[in-house]
C-alpha cells in the first residue's frame, strides 16, 4: 500500500510539472509577444518607455525558468533523486515569492502605470511627423482600430509641433471619420498628417483613454489568471515534492541493516 501511494505521488508530480512546464512556456510566450509586437499598445508603451521591455524580459525570465524547473521536477519524480527533488522544491520556493512581490508591487504601482501611459502618448502625439517610426505607425493603427482620436479628447493633437507651426489646417489621418466626412482624392491614406478642408476636422471625437484601458486589463486578466494558474501548480509541486522526497528517504532508511 505505501509502495503505490509514492507510486502515485511520483506521477502526479510528474503530472504536475508537465502542466508547469507548459504555463512557463506561456509565460515566456506573453514575454516575448510583448517584446515583438509591433501593431498594438504595447508597441507604443516599448517604444517610449523602458519599463515594459524590463517587464517583458522578467517574463522571459521567469518563463524560461520555469520550464527549467519542470523539466527538472519531471526528472527528479520519475527516478526518484532526492537532490533533484530538494534543488526542485528550494526554486519554486524562490519563484513562488518572486511572483507574489511583483504582483504586490504591480497592484500599488498602477497608479503611477496609468500617469505615465498618459504622459507617453501625450509626448507621442506633440512630436507625432507621420513617418515611420515604430511607435508613430503603433498609434494610428490604435486610434483606426478602435475609432478614436487623442489621449483623453481629439484636443490634445493640438499640441502637436507640426500642426501648430504649420499654415494649413491639418489633422491625423488615423483620427478621420469617413462616415462623417467625404472621401477627398487625398485622403486614402492613413498615417500621418491630412489637410482639411474646412477648420473643424473631420475626425472621431472619442478618446481612446477608456478604449485603451480595457484592453489592458483584458489582457492584464489573461496573463494574471495564467500566472495564478502557475501558482497553484507550483504549491501542488512542491507538497507532492515534499511527499515523494520523504518517502524515498523513509524507503532507504528501512534498507539499512539492522542489529
Amino acid at each position: 500500500m505505501g509502495k503505490g501511494c509514492i507510486t502515485a505521488t511520483k506521477y502526479f508530480l510528474f503530472l504536475f510539472n508537465l502542466l508547469f512546464f507548459l504555463f512557463g512556456a506561456l509565460i515566456m510566450g506573453f514575454g516575448l509577444w510583448i517584446l515583438l509586437d509591433n501593431q498594438s499598445f504595447i508597441a507604443v508603451l516599448q517604444e517610449e518607455s523602458n519599463t515594459l521591455k524590463v517587464a517583458s524580459y522578467m517574463l522571459i525570465g521567469v518563463g524560461s525558468l520555469s520550464m527549467l524547473m519542470g523539466f527538472l521536477g519531471c526528472v527528479g519524480s520519475i527516478y526518484e533523486i532526492r537532490c533533484l527533488l530538494g534543488l526542485y522544491f528550494t526554486c519554486l520556493l524562490l519563484i513562488l515569492i518572486a511572483q507574489v512581490t511583483a504582483g504586490v508591487l504591480i497592484y500599488f504601482q498602477r497608479d503611477l502605470l496609468k500617469q505615465e501611459m498618459a504622459i507617453i502618448v501625450n509626448n507621442i502625439t506633440v512630436h507625432y511627423t507621420g513617418e515611420n517610426k515604430t511607435a508613430d505607425v503603433a498609434w494610428d493603427y490604435i486610434q483606426k482600430t478602435i475609432q478614436c482620436c487623442g489621449w483623453t479628447d481629439p484636443g490634445n493633437w493640438t499640441d502637436n509641433i507640426k500642426i501648430k507651426n504649420s499654415s494649413e489646417i491639418l489633422y491625423p489621418c488615423s483620427c478621420r471619420n469617413d462616415s462623417s466626412s467625404p472621401q477627398q482624392p487625398g485622403d486614402l491614406q492613413m498615417t500621418g498628417l491630412c489637410e482639411s478642408p474646412t477648420p473643424q476636422w473631420p475626425i472621431y471625437t472619442k478618446g481612446c483613454i477608456t478604449n485603451v484601458e480595457d484592453w489592458l486589463l483584458n489582457n492584464c486578466g489573461v496573463i494574471l489568471g495564467i500566472c495564478i494558474g502557475v501558482a497553484v501548480v507550483e504549491l501542488l509541486g512542491m507538497i507532492l515534492a515534499m511527499c515523494l522526497c520523504k518517502s524515498v528517504l523513509q524507503e532507504d532508511y528501512t534498507k539499512v541493516p539492522r542489529y
